[in-house]
């Protein structure tokens, strides 16, 4: 396999990861600006991106083949409870 396709299919492989905390960030920025702007953009974008890309290489580990329901759900949920650890949820 070429170095320019490899890439090609690794970012199209974290690129849910991506998107999805970037979303997640952008809404937490745009509903809870009290509690959001201390992190400002950059940091929860690269923690929630980090624990999405875990969740993704777990799903392809644990199920050999990404593009999974499970793992995508998966993905959801994990990078939803890291933006509420991050804003501090339990104490709202």
């Amino acid at each position: 396999m070429e170095p320019s396709l490899a890439l090609n299919h690794v970012l199209n492989f974290i690129a849910p990861a991506f998107w999805l905390a970037l979303m997640v960030v952008g809404c937490a920025q745009m509903f809870f600006r009290k509690h959001a702007k201390q992190y400002g953009w950059i940091t929860p974008i690269a923690i929630n991106f980090a624990v999405g890309c875990a969740v993704l290489w777990a799903g392809l580990w644990i199920f050999g083949n990404d593009g999974k329901l499970l793992t995508y759900s998966a993905l959801t949920v994990a990078i939803a409870t890291t933006q509420w650890a991050l804003l501090r949820g339990w104490k709202a």
